[in-house]
């Protein structure tokens, strides 16, 4: 046996040997990883990757902070609803007494009195877009309050303001209850009747 060696010219066609063979199939393309054109192409797809990265994070970023200013919102104008109940709760006329609204519209515009105005406007839901959903009270079945309607999560789980402590922790906004609570009506006092002297004999 003819030991095997490279050197031998029945070797030189080998397909080792053949330049038409040298190729990859990227370079017989026109394109090669390792020319100039190559590297353009990879660096294309990379920059594209990253472009998309940047504009998911960046998008969720915005999200975030749109949904924390209607948050912000929904807490400013829920309490505006309840400073409106506050009010309309504390107007009453001398034998008169207090009562709660029985819907938002006598907020707008106290049918007691011609000119009182407890809420500036109707506000909407800043979370959905609608109305408020109305909490009554449930002996009178006149308002105390409102709420969203939006069972979303809420971003917002601690570090509310004052009397809105139990917010706390809450999942949905639904939860938010936005809700007057009646203190009881203090008693005016009273002149007691002057007792005119008894005369002496």
């Amino acid at each position: 046996m003819r030991p095997y060696s490279l050197n031998r010219g029945e070797n030189r066609d080998s397909p080792l040997n053949r330049g038409e063979n040298r190729d990859s199939p990227l370079e017989r393309g026109g394109l090669s990883l390792f020319t100039a054109d190559g590297f353009t192409y990879i660096a294309l797809l990379a920059a594209i990757v990253i472009l998309g990265i940047m504009l998911g994070a960046a998008g969720k970023y915005w999200s975030h902070v749109m949904l924390r200013e209607k948050e912000a919102e929904l807490l400013f104008r829920g309490d505006q609803y309840v400073r409106a109940i506050d009010s309309y709760y504390r107007t009453i006329k001398p034998g008169m007494q207090p009562m709660l609204p029985p819907t938002i519209d006598e907020l707008l515009k106290d049918s007691r009195s011609t000119v009182k105005r407890h809420l500036r406007k109707k506000y909407k839901d800043p979370i959905t877009g609608e109305d408020f959903a109305v909490i009554q009270d449930p002996v009178t079945k006149r308002m105390i309050g409102v709420k969203s309607t939006s069972d979303k999560e809420p971003l917002k789980k601690g570090n509310f303001p004052k009397g809105y402590e139990t917010f706390q922790g809450k999942t949905k906004y639904s939860e938010w209850e936005f809700k007057f609570t009646p203190q009881a009506p203090v008693p005016v006092p009273t002149t007691p009747p002057v007792t005119p002297p008894h005369g002496g004999g």
